[in-house]
């Protein structure tokens, strides 16, 4: 190829250079984008990776014993002894400020072999290790609310076993026999390398849904800022071939003309990734940030992405200006676009079809069928690009109606121009539709966070303000009664109130406990009794309890030689002093499991995974309209300088400035608005297929405010980006822009 005739096609112009700006632009904003949501999903493999070993279970710590195995009823567990090969753990729920702490007891023989993660060797019993974050958090808050829980720090836990900067996670030394005596001890004999645990189907499909939400839009982008000053070329290749360039000479310089600016942008998008990484990992999921090290996208990724875009891009710039057939005079003529057909409706009745069934299955299959999140994820992506295939034939079916009612100059170009080419036209305007989709299928799921309540104060429930724990078998009245008094001391303790059964409550036993009377309004109870003894069913204390408990006379007149089950400790309801008895029940040393309360169950359930894809959601949102509205000004000047020449012809004939202006506008509006419900409802019903089959009896419920401020974020920025390419108008259909022959 002649170096001169390159120089002239690519520079020839001050015009080139505002247009290679333009493609290298939006090449580098997309190349930006991927690299950061590649460096996000590398993050998260790593940090989940960082704890798995949080999510160890282990195995039974008890058996029946041979001897007693084959006799009927409940028969005592014979304790597996300890080994140095295995050791015992628990699980103590541990909560400060509503903040779920992992929490991990420990009891080993001073001879184990087992490796546990992050530290040298197992605390001795009242030593803990602490992770940096919870360490600061003990050191600046006053003891009683949270330091002594743990005893005396040893050390802290190495990054290697945090899942991020901001984990609060703790190891604790206890002995064999406080551990035996608590409800969930296991016996571990190595730690897990699984790095999602129970939610890996939920975590995964989840992300990469997101991903490819966030993806999609930026995609389009980049597919749309390559192909601006299409006409502008299509004019210069013209000439060259006018002077004896080759066809395939011709296509080559064009692959050539879009591969340099592309070139450049994808180069600048690495560079602006590598300057927005530090601020992107920053970012809180699930209440974690990642560490810097792990939110990486690689160089060779990066490698990969620059030539891959590069010759999607080049060949893209070839392809087009292969099949638009320039001669030697130009293209005088508009090519003429296949008529779209119903058919473009397959490809998205194809993707709901995936999803629906995955859902399906989610419900017949509850241990998990492989399939399932193959068909959400891949159902998803078909659907996206359903949306964008049938807007077309959407497009076309509006202005027909709208050409045969149309009643203004301008509506009957705009009209006329869709029906004749609505893949252009829809072209313009499909990174806005997807964006609303997106948003739409964020939006839906954030709203089914909101179903899931929080605990309220209801009669006949413990009060959410109070906090509880078991009593362990063998202690005394006088012992328990000791720790309420001593209790009911402490700021913001308003009652510590001992709960009795006649018997000692076994694993998974349900009884009746027995309070005093007048001890039963601090528990919650709208009114007491006249007995002086009253008891309630034993589900009164479980979180799950909706239905309220009754209060009902006891059949015993005093509490004397009962046995203590069960103490709860009434607040004021301030977090300090809710801490203050939590820290006080676990360290009574008459408990026999951690202290809790009805909001820990929602504090330590998924719901806050949930809810930390949440923040993806609303990061995924304004990125995805930002997108969108950057793809919308970009097609929309690109059109502009396309049908210069037209709109030039128009302007000759006396057509003011004004009604362009309004042509400009209705061929933008017309496709958003064709398909804009549709995006909305598919974008809700979507979200609806994957919360379902995500569990959990979460349902889909009116968005919030914020979805409402999106929609009009998008539908603004459509008006900026259409707006701002007025100024383009004037100065492209003066009467220059009509000496074509």
């Amino acid at each position: 190829m002649n170096p001169t005739v390159l120089k002239i096609a690519l520079l020839g112009s001050r015009s080139s250079w505002g247009r290679m700006a333009g493609i290298g632009g939006g090449v580098a904003i997309g190349v930006c984008l991927v690299l950061l949501l590649w460096s996000a999903a590398n993050g998260l493999a790593q940090r989940d990776a960082r704890g798995a070993w949080l999510r160890e279970m282990g195995q039974p710590s008890a058996t029946v014993s041979p001897e007693a195995a084959g006799r009927p009823g409940n028969q005592p567990l014979k304790p597996i002894p300890l080994t140095p090969e295995r050791i015992l753990l628990g699980f103590p729920v541990d909560v400060f400020r509503d903040q779920p702490i992992s929490h991990r007891e420990i009891a080993a023989l001073p001879t184990t072999t087992v490796k546990i993660p992050g530290i040298a060797s197992p605390p001795a019993p009242g030593q803990y290790y602490a992770s940096p974050a919870l360490q600061r958090l003990i050191e600046s808050t006053p003891a009683e609310e949270l330091g002594e829980r743990y005893g005396q720090f040893v050390g802290m836990i190495d990054d290697t076993a945090l899942p991020g900067p901001d984990a609060l996670v703790v190891i604790t030394g206890v002995t064999e026999a406080q551990l035996r005596q608590g409800p969930a001890a296991m016996l571990v004999t190595e730690f897990t390398t699984n790095p999602y645990g129970e939610s890996a189907s939920l975590y995964r499909t989840a992300l990469l849904v997101g991903g490819i939400a966030v993806l999609f839009p930026v995609l389009l982008l980049v597919s749309i800022a390559t192909g601006l000053g299409a006409a502008q070329r299509r004019e210069r290749f013209a000439t060259l071939r006018l002077i004896g360039a080759s066809p395939r000479l011709v296509a080559g310089m064009a692959a050539v003309e879009t591969a340099v600016p592309s070139s450049a942008g994808a180069l600048l998008g690495v560079i602006l990734a590598g300057v927005f990484r530090p601020a992107a990992a920053e970012i809180p999921v699930n209440g974690l940030r990642m560490f810097l090290a792990d939110f990486t996208f690689g160089a060779g990724f990066a490698a990969a992405v620059v030539v891959l875009v590069v010759l999607a891009a080049a060949l893209v710039g070839a392809g087009r200006t292969a099949r638009s057939g320039i001669g030697p005079l130009g293209v005088t003529r508009a090519m003429h676009e296949k008529t779209p057909t119903v058919w473009r409706a397959v490809p998205l009745l194809a993707g709901l079809t995936c999803m629906a069934t995955g859902t399906v299955l989610t419900k017949i299959d509850t241990d998990g069928n492989p399939w399932t999140s193959p068909l959400l994820i891949g159902g998803f992506a078909v659907t996206a690009v359903g949306i964008v295939t049938i807007g077309p034939w959407l497009t076309k079916a509006v202005s027909n109606v709208g050409l045969q009612r149309a009643r203004t100059a301008s509506t009957v170009i705009a009209a006329s121009r869709i029906r004749r080419t609505p893949v252009a036209v829809f072209r313009s305007v499909s990174g806005l539709v997807i964006a609303v989709f997106m948003v739409s299928v964020f939006a839906g799921g954030i709203s089914a966070i909101g179903t899931v309540e929080t605990p309220q104060a209801r009669a006949g429930l413990l009060l959410p303000t109070s906090v509880y724990a078991l009593v362990a078998p063998g202690y005394t009245q006088g012992q328990v009664s000791a720790v309420a008094r001593s209790t009911k001391e402490l700021t913001g303790i308003q009652d510590a109130t001992i709960g009795y059964t006649q018997t000692a409550l076994g694993r998974g036993d349900t009884m009746d406990i027995y309070v005093a009377a007048a001890d039963a309004l601090s528990l919650g109870f709208p009114e007491t009794r006249a007995e002086k003894i009253v008891a309630f069913d034993a589900s009164f204390i479980e979180p799950w309890t909706t239905k309220p408990v009754p209060l009902t006379a006891a059949p015993v007149d005093t509490l004397a030689g009962l046995v203590p089950v069960l103490m709860v400790v009434s607040t004021d309801g301030t977090p300090e002093a809710i801490d203050r008895a939590r820290t006080s029940l676990n360290t009574s040393g008459v408990t026999g499991m951690p202290a809790a309360s009805r909001a820990d169950t929602a504090t330590m359930s998924n719901t806050r995974l949930i809810q930390g894809l949440a923040a993806l959601a609303y990061i995924g949102v304004f990125v995805a309209v930002v997108i969108a509205g950057i793809s919308l000004a970009v097609s929309t000047a690109a059109a502009i300088l396309d049908r210069k020449r037209v709109l030039g012809l128009m302007r000759l004939m006396g057509m003011p400035v004004s009604v362009l202006r309004k042509v400009i506008v209705q061929e933008a509006a017309v496709p958003l608005l064709a398909v804009l419900l549709l995006s909305v409802g598919l974008g809700f019903f979507v979200a609806w297929l994957m919360i379902t089959s995500f569990g959990g009896g979460r349902t889909i419920t009116w968005p919030s405010t914020e979805y409402y401020a999106a929609l009009s974020l998008s539908l603004l920025l459509a008006l900026a980006a259409v707006t701002a390419t007025f100024g383009l108008i004037r100065p492209n259909t003066a009467l220059a822009s009509t000496r074509f022959e």
